[in-house]
């Protein structure tokens, strides 16, 4: 199984923000919570729905978006 079917876009959940499948936990959460330092076991104590594979997705979806766009900083 790819890791980025464990990603979710739909229109009706979250305003179709990436979200991990089968929940409202967005993509964008699980990135906030890493950006701030927060370690793993801390993220998967927060939100217990989620699977350590799910983090995994996250940095691979996040990997794919930062390959395919660019931001001007």
């Amino acid at each position: 199984m790819s890791v980025l079917k464990r990603i979710t876009v739909d229109p009706a959940v979250c305003h179709g923000k990436a979200c991990i499948t089968g929940t409202r936990i967005m993509v964008s959460v699980i990135l906030d919570n890493l950006a701030e330092g927060k370690a793993r076991g801390e993220i998967l104590k927060s939100y217990p729905s989620l699977q350590p594979a799910d983090i995994d997705a996250t940095l691979a979806y996040a990997a794919m978006l930062a390959r395919e766009r660019h931001l001007a900083i």
